[in-house]
């Protein structure tokens, strides 16, 4: 364990409710206590499973063993969440917990809170009875969209605030600054507020396109048995995510559309959606340590997030210019294998579910990071190359993939108590610098590598292919198919 001082960023003056005790609550825990003043007699955590009470019994920290749910949300947290007067913190840690109305009651509560994904209440994720638009992370932004615009300004609600979404979104304006800069543009950085100016200064730099592209090289001591589901996250979280169809930002700059590709109808119209599995789609990427690789295009909110933040608009809100953004995410191998294992079954999960901690890991890193590509530099990704050794002495009870969110977390609860009036906000409006502030010292080493890879190269060349030779960076050459 690390013994140097930790900064403490600011008081927590009300209760602390902690929704959720998986990995990244347990991860996230130990950050609260280094970093934050708080009344530990008002923290309260509430999860159906009580597997690690005992890290919450020895700090006399209150457990409450009860899933959160539509029914008695209102009821359960609000004597919580006012006990003893000042300002709360709600941080919403769980899978199955409808995001936009936990948030809608904290800020009627005058409370803090943050999430890492707008997340729906139980059965959205798998209700065969929805059409695939509406089971989509679009529509569930969408609805977040929505209670931003009705109900402006009030107590701050982070949204979407972990490693991927959030941490990344944070990378994508400092890459940009980075790639600007080097491209020897003149610039002069905006505000972060200035949507139309950051946007502008993506177009200027000629990105066509953005990979959140990862490798999580992390091995167990053990080799995976048969009919388990292995993650260095939460499976559920995963599995729900992996279901929903594949989901991208749609850039300017593409020619062509996959055949199940569909559009939406409403809203800002920055996505569309594959009528097929996340986690069964794969794409063609690059990370520095294994270079080109294979990754999943899983959805996530900010490959919608994000095209939606940097897109120019004209007159009459006409586009003029949008990146393609996606992830493309190749997860430790043994993940890749259950995933193999679950789709070969029809889809069907394996009966059990687990993620692997820090000591059942023996080796590995989590390189995480943003690839910004199609300028006249090719390829820049910028990131986090976090090892599981250097987790481990960073803080307890998580691995590298899990240190990645956590932190994020944090610099999320930093920014919410400095700016505690700021309404709901994602993690792309927020002060990138001063968040990077405060989770790089979590990270291990924050990298920039150009690359002069493009999705044409690495090819065996032996079967025909439909490509795109003219402009390698065509979502027709990123998508395997």
């Amino acid at each position: 364990m690390a013994t140097e001082n930790w900064p403490v960023y600011g008081e927590i003056t009300g209760p602390v409710v902690m929704i959720g005790f998986g990995s990244i609550g347990r991860g996230t825990l130990p950050l609260i206590e280094r970093h934050f003043k708080f009344d530990k007699s008002r923290m309260t955590v509430i999860d159906p499973r009580d597997t690690d009470r005992k890290l919450l019994d020895e700090r006399g920290i209150a457990f409450v063993q009860e899933a959160v749910t539509e029914k008695n949300y209102k009821k359960l947290l609000t004597p919580l969440l006012t006990n003893g007067g000042g300002q709360g913190f709600c941080i919403n840690l769980s899978v199955d917990t409808g995001s936009v109305d936990l948030m809608r009651l904290c800020r009627k509560l005058g409370v803090l809170y943050i999430d890492t994904v707008v997340e729906p209440w139980l059965g959205f994720y798998f209700d065969a009875n929805a059409d695939n638009a509406s089971r989509t992370n679009y529509a569930l932004r969408e609805a977040l969209i929505k209670e931003k615009h009705d109900k402006p300004g009030g107590a701050t609600a982070v949204s979407t605030c972990g490693a991927n979404p959030g941490m990344v979104s944070w990378f994508v304006k400092q890459a940009l600054v980075n790639l600007a800069t080097d491209l020897g543009l003149e610039f002069s950085e905006p505000a972060q507020e200035d949507r139309e100016g950051w946007a502008r200064l993506m177009k200027k730099a000629g990105v066509k396109g953005i990979h959140i592209a990862e490798r999580d090289t992390q091995r167990a001591k053990k080799p995976k048995p048969m009919n388990v589901f292995w993650n260095t996250w939460s499976v559920e979280g995963f599995i729900s995510e992996g279901l929903q169809p594949a989901e991208l930002g749609w850039g300017t700059h593409e020619k062509w559309m996959p055949k199940n590709a569909k559009k939406h109808k409403h809203g800002s119209k920055a996505a569309i959606y594959l009528e097929q599995p996340g986690a069964n789609t794969r794409v063609r990427s690059w990370c520095p340590t294994p270079g080109p690789q294979y990754g999943f295009l899983v959805t996530h909110n900010e490959a919608i997030s994000i095209a939606d933040f940097f897109t120019v608009r004209g007159k009459k809100g006409k586009v003029h210019y949008r990146p393609t953004c996606h992830y493309a995410y190749h997860p430790c191998n043994d993940a890749v294998l259950s995933l193999h294992e679950m789709f070969g079954a029809a889809g069907k999960a394996q009966p059990v579910h687990h993620v692997l901690d820090e000591n059942e890991l023996v080796d590995g890193v989590d390189e995480l990071g943003v690839l910004l590509y199609g300028h006249d530099k090719n390829a820049y990704w910028y990131g986090s190359h976090l090892s599981l050794a250097e987790a481990r002495k960073l803080a307890p009870y998580q691995n590298a993939t899990g240190m990645q969110v956590t932190s994020a977390v944090l610099a999320g609860m930093v920014w919410a108590l400095e700016n505690p009036q700021a309404g709901i906000v994602e993690a792309d409006e927020m002060d990138y610098r001063r968040c990077l502030e405060v989770q790089s010292q979590y990270l291990g080493p924050i990298e920039g590598h150009y690359t002069d890879w493009t999705p044409l190269d690495n090819r065996p060349g032996l079967f025909p292919e439909d490509l795109d030779r003219n402009d390698p960076w065509q979502f027709r050459n990123i998508l395997v198919r």
